[in-house]
């Protein structure tokens, strides 16, 4: 089972291993913070942690 690393926007390890296999390096990151810039964030509502 693939494991959920980002409960807002739904990336997995899976996703992360793509990434960087197809940039050579992962740019989920950056993608999270550019989300979150535009107030897409919703870690409180979806992470069990609240963060």
């Amino acid at each position: 089972m693939t494991r959920l690393i980002c409960y807002c926007f739904g990336y997995t390890e899976e996703d992360l291993r793509q990434d960087i296999l197809k940039h050579g390096r992962s740019l989920i990151l950056e993608r999270i913070a550019s989300e979150k810039k535009d107030g897409q964030c919703r870690c409180a509502e979806t992470n069990p942690a609240g963060r």
